[in-house]
């Protein structure tokens, strides 16, 4: 992974921004950069922040490697580039763990990736677990438990 880890000075700063134009008082739950590699980090971050992206998903196993907590309904969570600085603030607002078949057209279609269709998503899911797991040294199974989630974009604020 080429991602570089998140720019805490800059996190701050954002979290910071954020709090105090929305006046939110609860936690920054944690901050995070889609995919596995730099580029793809900045792609997908940048269609959650002008795009239609607004949901994403998890290996099971992985969050369970990594000593992840699930993701709650209400979380807040920065979206990093992937040189480590902080794009966007998202609020969790589904989820729902499933074996990777579940995932079904509109859950696709929130994802907001590639065509947009379920055949399209679990071909290139499959590709990007299948390298997550690798690089884990985690074995990939097509029945592999998924974590499922949906978000909002709340900061920056996107006014008509």
């Amino acid at each position: 992974m080429d991602i570089a880890p998140a720019d805490q000075a800059a996190v701050d700063a954002m979290w910071a921004s954020y709090v105090a134009d929305s006046g939110y008082d609860g936690p920054l739950v944690t901050a995070y950069a889609f995919g596995d590699s730099a580029e793809l980090a900045d792609e997908l971050g940048l269609l959650v922040l002008h795009g239609p992206k607004r949901a994403t998903a998890g290996l099971l196993q992985a969050l369970e490697a990594e000593d992840e907590p699930l993701p709650r309904v209400g979380d807040r969570c920065l979206v990093l580039r992937g040189d480590g600085r902080p794009l966007a603030v998202v609020r969790t607002t589904d989820v729902r763990v499933g074996p990777l078949s579940s995932v079904d057209d509109s859950f696709a279609w929130d994802e907001g990736e590639g065509d947009r269709t379920r055949d399209w998503w679990l071909a290139a899911h499959t590709r990007f677990f299948t390298r997550q797991c690798a690089a884990m040294g985690l074995t990939f199974s097509d029945d592999a438990d998924v974590v499922f989630e949906r978000f909002e974009l709340v900061w920056p604020a996107i006014r008509p």
